[in-house]
C-alpha cells in the first residue's frame, strides 16, 4: 500500500469511526453490527500502531486514559461561567418574567430546558479538535480534567461538519457531566462488594468520577454529557439560543431533547408540572427547568450581576422529601455479603410510591446521622429512586439506643469482619442470607428466567432446608413443594416446570446467573460472544479475559478469582452434572450486542411499569439483543408504555412508532421477531 493510499485509508476509517460513535452515544441509533464497528477500530489501531507518524491526537484510538496526574492544573475560561438564580417559589419565576418583559419592552419568548444535576464544564475545541477542558470551579477559573473528559465516549473528540455546519476556529461550550440512574445504582452495587464507600447521589457520583486524578478510574466509570451553551466562538454568529442549540447539535454534540420554547409565564408553570410529574421517567436526575431568553441581542442588554446572568433563571422542584418515624433498624445480609444497616419506618407516601424501608448504607452513616429508633426523620427517594434518611428530627421524646453493628452475621452467626467502610459475613454460599440472594440471582429473567423463583420463594426453599446449595434448586421435586407455605399441587408443578425449562440455557444467562462480581448482564454477554464454551470462560487465565472488549485488568482478576475459588468451582461440577445444560454461544468479536432474539432493535420506555423494574426490563431487553434508548426518534422500534407515561409517548405517535404494554412485550419477547 503506498503512503497516499495509506494516509487516505487511515483519514477514512477514522471518519466512519467518528460517524458511528455519534450515531451511537450520542444519538442512541446504532447502524452497524458490534463485529463491524471493531473491525473497523482495529484496523485504524493497527495501522498507526504500525505507523505511528500516521497518529493524530483527535484519533478514536486516543480516546483511551492516559498516566495519572500529579495535580489538576488550574485553567482560566474564555468567558464567565455564571451560577444561576433560583427558586422552588413560583412568586419568585413571576417576578423574573415580569423584570425581562419590563427591560425587553415586548412580549419575550424563552427556551426551557431541563436543570441537569451534575457538574458543569467548559470544553474548548480549536480547529474543530478537543483542546482541553475543565471544570467550572469559581465561574472565571477552573480544573483542567482534559484526560478525563476524553475518557467520556459522548465527548466527540472533533466536531462534525454536516449540513452545512462550517466548523468554528474557537469554539468554547458549556455542558453538564452526569451519571445516568441506571448507572449509579450498578456503580453502587460494585462500590460496595469491593468494601469501598459508594456515593450518596449521581450528582456526586459523576463529579468524584470525573475529578479523578487517574484518568483510568474515570474512564472505567459510566458517565454521560449534555451541553447547552456557547461561551466563546470565533467564526459562529446566532441571533438566539434555539440556533445555538440546533447548531451545537450539527457539530456533533450532544442535546437535550427534553425542552420547549415559551411565550408566557403560564406555558413556563405548565412545562415546570409536567417535568415534575416526569422526571422519574428520565435516565438522569434533574432538580427543575432552566428558564432562558431566546433572543441573544436583548441578553446582552440586560447583562449580569457579579453572580447571575439577569436573562436566565432557575425555577427548581421541591425536594420530594416527608417525615415519618423510625420503628427499628435491622441489619439485612445481601447476596455478596454486605451488612447494610435498614431503618424500617412507619409508611409514608413520597411521589406516588409508599416506602416503608430505607437503607442507611453502613455504621459511618448511622453514626453521622445518629438515627435510633423511636427517631422522626426526613427521607427522600433520590433521584426518584432510592429512598434516603436525609435527616434526624429532634424531639423530646425518650430516644432509643443508638444502633451497633452485630458482632455475627444475623443470618448464619459468623463472625462479621470489617472491610474498608462496609461490615461482610465471609462465609459466602453457606449463609442462607447470601444463598437465598443468589438463588434469586439465578432465577431472574436476565438470568435462567425461572417465573415464580422471586425473594419470598428463594428464601422459604432456603428456610425450609429444601435447597442448600445452588445445585439443589434442580433437584426439587413438585411432593416437596406442596406443604410450604402459598404452595398447591398446581403451583408446586408450575416452579419444578419452570425450573427444568430453565435448566437449558444460554451461555450469557448462566455466567450472568452465577452472580459473579463484576460480571453483570453486560459483561457476561461479552464473555459469551468472546469465548463461545462455559469450559472456556472458567479456564481463561486474566490475560485471556482481558482481550474481552471491556474487561480490565480489576474485572479481569475478580473473574479469574471467582472460578479459581475451591467452593465455586464445586458448585459449577455439580450444576454442570446433568442439572444444567448450557449451549454454546455465537461467536462474535466484541460481543456488546448480537445474538439475541431481538437482535439490533431499539426500545424505548416511559410510564411506571407493574411487571418489571425498570432496570430489570433494560437488563432483559439487552440480553435479548436489543437496545435501550431515552428518547423517541425515527429509528426506535418500540415504545414500552407503562402507567402514567410522558411525552414520549406523544412523540411516538407523532412518528407512529409502534407501542407495546407491558403483555404485548412479554409476547415479543417469547416469540422473538417473528
Amino acid at each position: 500500500m503506498s503512503r497516499k493510499v495509506l494516509q487516505r485509508r487511515v483519514l477514512s476509517l477514522r471518519e466512519e469511526i467518528r460517524h458511528h460513535d455519534y450515531l451511537y452515544y450520542v444519538l442512541d441509533r446504532p447502524e452497524v453490527s458490534d463485529a463491524r464497528y471493531d473491525a473497523l477500530f482495529e484496523e485504524l489501531k493497527g495501522l498507526e500502531e504500525a505507523h505511528p507518524e500516521l497518529r493524530a491526537p483527535d484519533s478514536p484510538t486516543q480516546r483511551v486514559a492516559g498516566q495519572p496526574l500529579a495535580a489538576f492544573p488550574a485553567v482560566e475560561h474564555l468567558a464567565r461561567m455564571l451560577s444561576l438564580d433560583s427558586s422552588e417559589r413560583e412568586t419568585e419565576l413571576r417576578r423574573f418574567v415580569a423584570r425581562v418583559t419590563k427591560a425587553v419592552g415586548a412580549q419575550a419568548r424563552y427556551v426551557l430546558e431541563p436543570k441537569l444535576d451534575g457538574l458543569s464544564v467548559e470544553l474548548v475545541y480549536e480547529d474543530g479538535s478537543l483542546a482541553r477542558a475543565s471544570t467550572r470551579g469559581d465561574g472565571a477559573r477552573g480544573e483542567g480534567v482534559t484526560e478525563n473528559v476524553r475518557t467520556i465516549q459522548s465527548v466527540p473528540l472533533s466536531l462534525r461538519a454536516e449540513r452545512g455546519a462550517r466548523v468554528p476556529a474557537l469554539l468554547a461550550v458549556r455542558g453538564e457531566v452526569l451519571m445516568p440512574i441506571a448507572a449509579f445504582e450498578r456503580l453502587t452495587e460494585r462500590l460496595m462488594k469491593e468494601g469501598k464507600e459508594p456515593f450518596a447521589n449521581p450528582r456526586n457520583a459523576a463529579a468524584g468520577s470525573l475529578r479523578q486524578l487517574d484518568p483510568r478510574i474515570t474512564a472505567s466509570r459510566p458517565l454521560d454529557i449534555y451541553f447547552y451553551d456557547v461561551l466563546a466562538s470565533r467564526g459562529a454568529r446566532f441571533e438566539t439560543h434555539s440556533e445555538v442549540l440546533e447548531a451545537l447539535a450539527r457539530w456533533g454534540l450532544r442535546t437535550n431533547d427534553v425542552s420547549r420554547v415559551a411565550e408566557s409565564v403560564e406555558d413556563v408553570i405548565a412545562f415546570h408540572r409536567e417535568l415534575e410529574r416526569r422526571r422519574g421517567d428520565l435516565a438522569y436526575e434533574i432538580d427543575g427547568i432552566v428558564v432562558k431568553l431566546d433572543d441573544l441581542a436583548a441578553r446582552e442588554e440586560l447583562g449580569a450581576t457579579a453572580r447571575h446572568p439577569r436573562w436566565a433563571f432557575a425555577y427548581k422542584f421541591a425536594p420530594r422529601k416527608e417525615i415519618t418515624r423510625v420503628l427499628e433498624i435491622v441489619p439485612s445480609v445481601g447476596r455478596s455479603g454486605a451488612v447494610t444497616p435498614v431503618a424500617i419506618m412507619r409508611p409514608v407516601e413520597i411521589g406516588g410510591v409508599t416506602v416503608s424501608r430505607a437503607t442507611l448504607h453502613n455504621r459511618a452513616e448511622v453514626e453521622r446521622l445518629d438515627v435510633r429508633a423511636g427517631d422522626d426523620v426526613r427521607i427522600q427517594r433520590a433521584g426518584d429512586v432510592i429512598p434516603q434518611v436525609v435527616e434526624r428530627i429532634a424531639s423530646r421524646r425518650k430516644r432509643g439506643p443508638k444502633f451497633r453493628m452485630p458482632a455475627r452475621c444475623p443470618s448464619c452467626g459468623t463472625k462479621l469482619e470489617v472491610r474498608g467502610a462496609f461490615t461482610v459475613c465471609p462465609n459466602g454460599l453457606r449463609c442462607p442470607a447470601q444463598l437465598a440472594g443468589r438463588l434469586q440471582l439465578l432465577g431472574s429473567r436476565s438470568a435462567l428466567d425461572i417465573e415464580g423463583l422471586g425473594s419470598e420463594t428463594a428464601r422459604l426453599l432456603v428456610d425450609e432446608g429444601l435447597v442448600r446449595a445452588l445445585p439443589d434448586l434442580f433437584d426439587l421435586r413438585a411432593e416437596q413443594l406442596v406443604h410450604l407455605p402459598g404452595f398447591a399441587e398446581k403451583s408446586a408443578e408450575k416452579l419444578v416446570g419452570a425450573i427444568r425449562k430453565g435448566a437449558r440455557t444460554e451461555l450469557a444467562r448462566f455466567l450472568y446467573g452465577l452472580g459473579i462480581p463484576e460480571a453483570g448482564v453486560k459483561v457476561a454477554r461479552d464473555l459469551a460472544a468472546h469465548f463461545e464454551a462455559f469450559d472456556a470462560v472458567r479456564r481463561a487465565s486474566e490475560e485471556e479475559l482481558q482481550q474481552v472488549r471491556g474487561v480490565g485488568p480489576g474485572t479481569a482478576e475478580t473473574i479469574a478469582g471467582f472460578f479459581a475459588d475451591r467452593a465455586n468451582r464445586e458448585i459449577l461440577d455439580r450444576l454442570l452434572d446433568g442439572r444444567v445444560t448450557v449451549a454454546r454461544a455465537a461467536k462474535e468479536p466484541g460481543g456488546r450486542r448480537g445474538g439475541g432474539s431481538l437482535d439490533g432493535l431499539t426500545f424505548v420506555i416511559t410510564g411506571t411499569l407493574q411487571r418489571w423494574k425498570r432496570r430489570d426490563l433494560e437488563d432483559l431487553l439487552a440480553a435479548h439483543g436489543a437496545n435501550v434508548a431515552t428518547s423517541v426518534t425515527k429509528s426506535t422500534d418500540y415504545l414500552v408504555v407503562g402507567e402514567n407515561p410522558g411525552s414520549k409517548l406523544a412523540k411516538a405517535e407523532q412518528l407512529g412508532v409502534p407501542r407495546l404494554t407491558e403483555k404485548n412485550l412479554l409476547a415479543l419477547l417469547k416469540r422473538g421477531r417473528t
